[in-house]
C-alpha cells in the first residue's frame, strides 16, 4: 500500500508505505520525502515510541534537543522522553524507515540501549552497509522501486539479524496496545523471568526501562486524544493520571509544552506544506513558525 501526497507546484512530496508482511509488525513503515521549500522548516518531535533510520539524499536535518544535538545527513534516533526540534533549510530528500524498539535490535544488531534518547550517524552504529544502501536509494528513480530495494535490502539484513526475546515484543506490543497502563509487575511475571531477568532483557533490547517505555505509550493516548473534542480532565482520567494538573506536568516535561499550547499550535500548522506526522495514526509533531 503506498499514500502519496504531493504540491502541485512541486515543493514538497510526502509517500508513506507498509512494508512487505514478513517485516510486520516490526518494521512499521517506510516515508519518503522530498522539500523544495523558499524557507527554512522546523518541526517539533515528541516521543513517539519508535526507532528511526532517516536515510538522507544528500541535504542535512540540524537537531537541538536536551539529548540530541547535532547535523546530520542520516540519523538513527532511539526512543526519547522529551522533545526535539529538527530543522532544515527548506530542501530536504530521503526516506525514513520506522520501527518499532525490539525489532530494531533484531534487525540490526545493534543495542540501541547504548545510546537511549540520542540521535547518530547510523554508519557509526550499523557499518559501511548503511551508507550503500542510502547510494542506491538515492539512484533509484521512483519510490515504489525505493520501497522494493528497502523490503529486499531488510529481509537480507533480517536473515543475519540478532535473536530478540518473544517475551520483550509481547510486552512492549502490550504496552502500547493499552496505551502504557499495563501492569509492569504482570507482564514480568507472565514473561516467565524473574522481575530482575525482565527489566535486564527489556532495557537491552528496547533501550529504556519498563517504566519508561510505560511513560511513552501513555504519552501516545494523550495525544491522541487531544486530537479528539474530549476534555483535559477526562483525558487525564482516561490515561490514568491522578488529575489534570497531573496530567499537565508530566505532559509539560515529555513534549515542552502545555497541552493547550500543543493543541493550539498543532491547529495552526494544519495548513502548513506537507505532513504534519511521521508516523499515520498518530501525534508525532508540531509544524513550528521559523524565527525571523
Amino acid at each position: 500500500m503506498l499514500c502519496h501526497h504531493a504540491c502541485p507546484e512541486g515543493t514538497w512530496e510526502s509517500v508513506f508505505s507498509l512494508p512487505d508482511r514478513r517485516l510486520w509488525p516490526g518494521v512499521r513503515c517506510y516515508r519518503g520525502f522530498r522539500f523544495a521549500l523558499p524557507q527554512p522548516r522546523r518541526r517539533l518531535e515528541v516521543p513517539n515510541g519508535s526507532v528511526t533510520l532517516m536515510l538522507g539524499f544528500g541535504s542535512r536535518l540540524d537537531l537541538h534537543g536536551a539529548t540530541e544535538t547535532g547535523s546530520y545527513h542520516s540519523l538513527l534516533a532511539g526512543l526519547r522522553t522529551g522533545p526535539v526540534i529538527g530543522e532544515h533549510d527548506g530542501r530536504l530528500h530521503g526516506v525514513e524507515i520506522i520501527l518499532s524498539p525490539w525489532a530494531a535490535f533484531a534487525l540490526f544488531g545493534a543495542a540501541l540501549a547504548d545510546t537511549p534518547g540520542n540521535a547518530a550517524d547510523p554508519t557509526d552504529i550499523l557499518g559501511p552497509r548503511v551508507r550503500r544502501l542510502t547510494e542506491r536509494l538515492a539512484e533509484t528513480p521512483t519510490w515504489p522501486e525505493r520501497f522494493a530495494r528497502l523490503d529486499a535490502t531488510l529481509l537480507r539484513w533480517s536473515a543475519s539479524g540478532r535473536p530478540h526475546a518473544p517475551q520483550v515484543a509481547w510486552a512492549w506490543e502490550e504496552l502500547r496496545r493499552t496505551g502504557g497502563t499495563a501492569p509492569l509487575d504482570a507482564l514480568a511475571a507472565r514473561s516467565g523471568w524473574s522481575k530482575r531477568q525482565f527489566h535486564h532483557h527489556f532495557v537491552q533490547q528496547i533501550g529504556t526501562t519498563p517504566k519508561t517505555a510505560a511513560r511513552i505509550h501513555r504519552l501516545g493516548r494523550v495525544l491522541r486524544l487531544l486530537a479528539t473534542d474530549l476534555s483535559y480532565a477526562r483525558t487525564a482520567a482516561a490515561c490514568g493520571f491522578f488529575d489534570q494538573s497531573h496530567l499537565n506536568r508530566e505532559f509539560t516535561a515529555m513534549t515542552g509544552l502545555t497541552p493547550g499550547r500543543f493543541r493550539a499550535d498543532r491547529t495552526s500548522g494544519a495548513g502548513a506544506p506537507g505532513e504534519q506526522d511521521r508516523l499515520r495514526g498518530e501525534v508525532t509533531s508540531v509544524l513550528l513558525p521559523h524565527p525571523a
